[in-house]
């Protein structure tokens, strides 16, 4: 009787050594139409962020009631404000506060989401049945009402905003981890540490957690998205970023009762800013998850 035995050679001189399948992914996504695109987006509102302040035109914050309400020009590329602020300088310094408050807020939520994922995955039990049913009930909480209510009891600040949305999204990422630790706690590979006797955090974060990694990167991405319009969202209500910054939320809330008198342009170049940086994200969001699907 023959039998078959595989092998791993090492590759024979001149020919190239096989790729991982995780530099096949990235090649892949580095590829992908919606990703470059989604990328350059973020990438140029990234640059806009950090050096915004030197490339304006004019001081994003001086008033010049004499110019109020300019359409745009040749000197006001987006026209001004009710103030007479360039608006077109607004809204390149306006980047800054959303994407430092949305990202920040998704680290945490993701960070404590997959902290609490892990634990309720690997534990199981009653402690699946507490937390699980807490979890189904703040998930039936629509987003932007919770955080009303805790900015209201807390008061508004860029630290309370960055706090109340990364814990409105704890309870998703949560459930995410949790589901996906399910499908690994009774694998070959947890039952041996278990009998090496490693502890219960060495085998959820050393073990485990590298094996969960692609749906916490997905579920990351994907509320980064939900983030920045949930900071544009709490500002426009007058519970987010506060004044005198140049954030576009807070400058919708200030502008948009003034589009019934033509002066679109206080409004329109801000939502196209907030439109296009949620576009941007998600569509890196939807190349990775195709990614990691295949």
């Amino acid at each position: 009787m023959n039998t078959a035995i595989e092998s791993r050679e090492a590759p024979a001189p001149g020919e190239r050594a096989p790729q991982t399948p995780r530099f096949e992914a990235l090649r892949a996504l580095a590829r992908s139409p919606s990703f470059i695109v989604g990328t350059a987006i973020l990438v140029f509102w990234i640059i806009c962020a950090i050096f915004g302040p030197l490339i304006v035109p004019h001081d994003p914050y001086a008033s010049d009631p004499l110019n109020s309400l300019l359409p745009p020009d040749r000197t006001h590329w987006f026209g001004t404000d009710q103030l007479g602020r360039d608006v077109f300088s607004r809204v390149i310094v306006g980047a800054r506060d959303i994407l430092t408050i949305a990202p920040l807020a998704t680290l945490f939520g993701t960070l404590a989401g997959t902290a609490l994922g892990l634990a309720v995955g690997y534990f199981g039990g009653w402690l699946d049945n507490v937390i699980g049913r807490l979890i189904d009930a703040l998930l039936a909480l629509p987003l932007v009402v919770l955080a009303l209510a805790a900015l209201a009891a807390l008061g508004a600040s860029n630290a309370t905003v960055v706090l109340v949305i990364g814990l409105t999204f704890m309870p998703i990422t949560a459930r995410t981890v949790r589901a996906a630790v399910f499908s690994e706690r009774h694998l070959d590979y947890v039952d041996a540490a278990q009998l090496r006797g490693e502890r219960a955090p060495y085998i959820m974060f050393v073990e485990i957690l590298p094996n969960v990694l692609p749906p916490i990167v997905v579920e990351a991405t994907v509320r980064l998205g939900y983030a920045i319009f949930a900071v544009a969202t709490l500002s426009f209500l007058g519970f987010g970023i506060q004044p005198p910054s140049a954030d576009w939320g807070l400058a919708l809330s200030e502008s948009y009762s003034l589009m019934t008198g033509g002066a679109w342009w206080t409004v329109v170049f801000d939502a196209a800013a907030i439109a296009t940086l949620v576009v941007g994200v998600n569509l890196i969001a939807d190349s990775v998850q195709g990614i990691f699907d295949r």
